[in-house]
């Protein structure tokens, strides 16, 4: 792994934390790869829990622009390619036996919020924000969207994916997207207090738990999740070259107003 993802371990606790805050964290085809490979390496491990977070101030600012710039000129075929090595990592995160905890340091926006919603809790400061905002690009949150239509439900979605707003960490609360928000002072101690009750459950219970959870989701099935994987790789494929994708992220580049806005 590089930099750009840190893995520790202390004692059976196992923290994940994106270390670009360069960039607010955002991901790239390295980060996600990285994240993979600490995945990997956390399900291999002895750990009982894992808790993912990020460096700075922000959890993560989703896609990087720079990584984004280079796969609107990517073919179709790449860009399917990069969708489901997310896919697969996420999918990676959201199956873990062990109980995962968000500990949302800031805001997250698109990918960043996939991936709180891929964990069993959600911790978040109140001054993080989160949005939806790929339509805004041109684009939709594909990759991300059982998870957190799981999080929030149809009824929510329909409104954040759709409206691209920001959200507060009150209303996240509320929506079901975070368990808690909290003053940042606050946040470390409750996550002691999270981990201490997750300690108390037995590993192999805790395990089937979260499997016997799963399995009430309406894509349990491995060729249900594998072709719905595949969709929506094809789907944020299939925009991302789109005339209205390109055009999408130019404007968002360019600092312009789409030319869709105002028609």
């Amino acid at each position: 792994m590089s930099e750009s993802v840190q893995l520790r371990f202390t004692g059976t606790l196992a923290t994940l934390t994106l270390n670009r805050p360069e960039t607010h964290n955002a991901f790239d085809d390295a980060l996600i790869a990285d994240l993979d490979a600490a995945l990997q390496a956390v399900a291999n491990s002895n750990a009982r829990a894992l808790v993912l977070t990020g460096a700075g101030p922000t959890f993560s600012a989703g896609a990087d622009l720079n990584w984004m710039r280079g796969m609107a000129k990517a073919s179709e075929s790449e860009n399917f390619d990069d969708a489901m090595a997310l896919a697969g990592c996420l999918r990676r995160l959201n199956s873990l036996a062990i109980p995962t905890v968000a500990r949302v340091n800031g805001s997250a926006y698109g990918g960043g919020v996939g991936l709180l919603c891929c964990c069993d809790i959600a911790l978040a400061t109140d001054t993080a924000k989160f949005t939806l905002s790929e339509v805004k690009l041109g684009l939709v949150p594909a990759v991300i969207s059982p998870y957190v239509i799981d999080a929030i439900g149809k009824r929510q979605a329909r409104r954040y994916m759709l409206s691209a707003e920001m959200i507060s960490a009150q209303t996240a609360k509320d929506i079901g997207l975070v368990h808690e928000c909290l003053p940042a002072s606050a946040l470390d101690e409750t996550l002691e207090r999270v981990l201490h009750w997750l300690g108390k459950g037995g590993p192999l219970a805790i395990a089937d738990a979260k499997h016997m959870i799963q399995q009430h989701q309406q894509c349990s099935a491995d060729a249900e999740v594998a072709a719905q994987d595949r969709s929506n790789a094809e789907r944020i494929a299939r925009l991302r070259v789109s005339a209205e994708g390109q055009e999408g992220l130019s404007a968002f580049l360019e600092k312009r107003p789409a030319r869709w806005i105002g028609e």
